[in-house]
């Protein structure tokens, strides 16, 4: 490579070529653990683009492999830029938080302090009656943001921390209107000023 003309060919051949290799399987399997993320999520335009420049990069790496066989660091460099790659992919996952998810909350203790605080945050619920081996217990299921998972995470702790809850990833969930907030003109109208039906 042009780029690399000055270089000294031993330092080339046991820094340059392995770091290079480290750096495009860093990139290409954060790629790779994206797209994977997207496609669950049914991504259909994100998904096949990041699939494209996974390959590529990956060509580019395996190129410098097979050049340099006789070169033990370069499956080290390899090894260890995937491993990196796969953990970097996973934290920007994390940090992306795509996604919807659905909680279900199963307590058997009085849960309307935990509705009321849940409804009080804006997010809808839906409340079934239900029984468990030991009695009663009130069944809570609700769609959220995975952005806005662990603020309902931490309302549950605090307001009901015997509570069973399970969370799961949901693929795709019906549009639907966001509750108004109580400020909301219109609905402080309607308090005031309550519509009549005519007799």
């Amino acid at each position: 490579m042009e780029i690399f003309k000055g270089i000294d060919p031993g330092l080339m051949e046991w820094v340059v070529i392995p770091l290079l290799i480290f750096l495009a399987r860093i990139i290409d399997v954060t790629l790779g653990t994206l797209r994977i993320v997207f496609i669950s999520k049914g991504d259909k335009m994100i998904a096949p683009m990041l699939g494209f420049l996974e390959v590529l990069i990956w060509l580019v790496a395996i190129t410098q492999v097979m050049q340099n066989l006789s070169n033990a660091v370069s499956y080290l460099a390899w090894a260890a830029g995937f491993a990196t790659g796969n953990f970097l992919g996973l934290r920007i996952e994390q940090k992306l938080a795509l996604g919807q998810m659905v909680v279900r909350v199963i307590t058997a203790d009085a849960a309307q302090q935990l509705i009321d605080k849940l409804i009080e945050h804006g997010y809808r619920l839906t409340i079934v009656d239900a029984h468990g081996t030991r009695g009663k217990v009130d069944l809570i299921f609700m769609i959220v943001k995975r952005k806005k998972l662990q603020h309902v995470i931490d309302i549950i702790r605090n307001y009901n921390p015997q509570a069973f809850y399970s969370i799961e990833d949901v693929r795709s969930v019906s549009d639907y209107v966001e509750p108004k907030n109580e400020s909301d003109f219109k609905s402080r109208l309607t308090r005031l000023f309550p519509l009549r039906k005519g007799k």
